[in-house]
């Protein structure tokens, strides 16, 4: 049986959440930004009548009022951006449990074995648009096809608010001419290479010789030949294949107690690489960070703050963890112990469209690296490379490993 994939895209998400709960910001152009004072801050969402002025993504504040002098700059509220994607994924799941993300504002459907029920897979997007519409206030493109590449390109196709389905019969029609970096895995560093081998659009990538691609690419070249000429046979992931975990925390009982901040911000530091660690083996990035202080009386208080952005990243967690610390602990005892944990997860493919807009390039060059601290650890022992601000006499238990 051919199978019937959806790939759904919610419109302008961020920027559509707030004029949802702003009905007044509607038809004025508006901006989520990452730092509304600063000028330098980053565009991390506009609404359909910012584009109209030329606001991109990912650009600064400055050069987008310079575009639009009365563009409307709102902070971001993750909570709400949550709040609606998991909705919004309830209304997925009345079709079938194959529901599998990609970011906060996109998700694949295998709806084949629904069509009983519900229809064809055109029926099916028909209705889940309508009700997107009807029960969140928002809008959503879905593309429909007989495969996930195929079925992301088609909600590209036509937004916002749009259905459109890319057949067997009509893929070389609507799919090939697309230039070769609108296909999912081909970033601008891949694209660049193919256009020096005169492929530039998904046809061209289509025709260019399997052997030579592969010669070229490795395995990657392979898949992306695949993918041009309609072969890919990538599952959709149930909703609930692997649900990951609530919270990542670790904490330590200090071998003396600590009395003043140069000796708590080596602690953090390290409880910090720790729940980084294991989020990165968890494949989960974290929205919000708690901190837990024992003083030497016993007494236990603890913090919350949400990031801008959810992380995962060792100084992000460090450096909350450090604020937090600075504003709530009033220092009437020595501290005991600590702790450090992330919560509000979600999987670390929802990294980049929230890591995007604030500079993806040093995120990215920072999240190789930790990987790469992992890989040594991991091979030569946990001693083997350690952060210059840890050499010091630490106040941990030997051979502690923090975890609760």
């Amino acid at each position: 049986m051919e199978r019937i994939i959806l790939h759904c895209d919610l419109n302008n998400f961020f920027a559509s959440v707030e004029c949802r709960d702003h009905p007044e910001l509607k038809e004025r152009p508006v901006a989520v930004c990452g730092s509304v004072e600063d000028r330098h801050g980053i565009v991390l969402a506009k609404n359909e009548c910012a584009k109209r002025f030329g606001i991109k993504t990912a650009e600064t504040v400055w050069q987008a009022k310079r575009k639009c002098p009365d563009l409307f700059i709102v902070p971001p509220h993750f909570n709400r951006y949550y709040y609606f994607s998991n909705f919004i994924k309830q209304i997925y799941l009345c079709y079938t449990n194959q529901v599998e993300s990609f970011g906060i504002d996109e998700c694949w459907l295998d709806v084949t074995g629904s069509t009983r029920l519900f229809g064809s897979g055109m029926d099916i997007a028909e209705e889940i648009r309508a009700r997107t519409k009807a029960e969140a206030g928002l809008t959503v493109s879905i593309g429909v096809s007989f495969n996930k590449v195929f079925a992301k390109l088609g909600s590209d196709l036509k937004k916002p608010d749009a259905v459109t389905e890319i057949s067997r019969e009509n893929f070389k029609e609507k799919i090939w001419p697309l230039p070769v970096d609108a296909m999912l895995g081909v970033g601008k560093i891949t694209s660049k290479r193919l256009n020096g081998l005169g492929v530039r659009t998904i046809g061209d990538l289509a025709a260019l010789d399997l052997k030579q691609a592969v010669s070229i690419f490795g395995k990657a070249g392979e898949d992306m030949w695949r993918n041009a000429n309609g072969l890919n046979q990538s599952e959709v992931l149930a909703a609930d294949a692997d649900p990951p975990p609530k919270s990542i925390g670790n904490s330590v009982t200090c071998v003396h107690d600590l009395f003043d901040m140069e000796e708590v911000w080596p602690v953090l530091l390290h409880l910090s690489e720790k729940i980084s660690c294991r989020m990165r083996d968890a494949g989960v990035i974290a929205l919000g960070l708690q901190l837990s202080v024992k003083d030497n009386r016993l007494h236990v208080t603890q913090h919350q703050m949400h990031f801008p952005t959810p992380t995962r990243l060792t100084m992000d967690l460090a450096y909350a963890a450090k604020d937090l610390f600075r504003k709530n602990y009033p220092w009437k005892a020595p501290v005991r112990a600590l702790g450090l944990s992330g919560f509000a997860l979600v999987p670390d493919s929802e990294m980049q469209q929230t890591s995007l807009f604030e500079n993806i390039l040093e995120k990215e060059r920072n999240e190789r690296l930790e990987k790469q601290l992992d890989a040594l650890r991991d091979k030569f022992g946990k001693a083997s490379i350690t952060r210059a601000a840890l050499m010091q006499p630490m106040p941990l238990p030997s051979e502690n490993d923090g975890k609760k």
